[in-house]
């Protein structure tokens, strides 16, 4: 079968991505046989706290904290380097689709800054995702949330945080992983995370995303949860796209065929080109 296009891949022009190379990518995308791969490279507007941990763990992101610091700032996109390469490699990689994107990250809490940099830039897949809530009056991520917070706690309001997100910003057209709390579950601690358990607030967001006319995201870095996807068309999910977040070569389109097979049995099929978002059948 021909993989679905990769929606959400990283480069080195992510500032996370140190292992990141669009060449790279793009030669492995044409022997996977990919019919296109979207560059959706990160634009965080928030800080949020790191843990030392971290910091051993990516040292990496040691160039954007404060040194002595605990928070760490992004830097921004380079628009100019990003687009020079994009042509490089629409050049060198010519039976390739080649899609120029972001991922914005919380986007409603800076909708200004969200709004200056797509009128900077033109993007073929925006992608809007939710990394970081709130805790002390400061933004974390999600492990340092669940090392504070009881775990289903954490995933509630990161949900209820997803629909803000939808409903208060308007400048990307398909959600990023949706389950992105999912991926730090604490399972050695709250045992096996269980779609059911959040069924009522998934199913709010999904609505949510559903009526605001945009797609969602099946990202395969985490767990897939089928659930999700029925509950994404039942409530009026019109389209899928798929995407790998790969922050190197090697994790392009990863997991790409069993995600396509779940996809398929809850009820969405191939668009009429191969480069297309995944339509629900009728």
């Amino acid at each position: 079968m021909v993989l679905p296009s990769d929606g959400h891949v990283h480069s080195q022009w992510s500032w996370d991505a140190p292992g990141g190379s669009m060449e790279q990518t793009c030669e492995r995308a044409v022997a996977l046989g990919l019919p296109a791969v979207a560059f959706t490279e990160h634009v965080d507007f928030a800080s949020w706290i790191v843990r030392p941990q971290d910091l051993e763990d990516f040292p990496h992101l040691k160039a954007f904290v404060t040194p002595g610091g605990t928070t760490l700032t992004p830097p921004d996109l380079d628009l100019d380097g990003h687009q020079e390469c994009l042509q490089r490699c629409r050049d060198k990689f010519p039976e390739l689709r080649i899609l120029s994107g972001v991922e914005l990250g919380e986007p409603h809490w800076n909708p200004e800054a969200a709004a200056a940099l797509l009128r900077a830039g033109a993007f073929d897949r925006v992608l809007g995702s939710l990394h970081c809530l709130e805790i002390d009056g400061r933004h974390s991520e999600m492990p340092h949330l669940y090392e504070n917070r009881e775990p289903a706690r954490v995933v509630r309001e990161y949900l209820a945080e997803v629909v803000r997100l939808v409903t208060a910003s308007d400048g990307f057209s398909a959600l990023a992983h949706i389950d992105y709390a999912v991926r730090y579950w604490p399972e050695h601690t709250a045992g096996p995370f269980r779609p059911a358990d959040f069924q009522d607030e998934f199913r709010h967001a999904l609505r949510t995303l559903a009526g605001s006319g945009r797609i969602l995201e099946v990202n395969t870095r985490g767990p897939l949860h089928p659930e999700v996807i029925r509950w994404w068309r039942e409530e009026g999910g019109e389209a899928v796209t798929f995407g790998s977040d790969a922050h190197a070569p090697a994790g392009l389109a990863h997991g790409f065929a069993a995600a396509a097979a779940l996809v398929e049995a809850q009820g969405f099929r191939p668009g009429r080109h191969p480069h297309d978002y995944w339509p629900r059948s009728r």
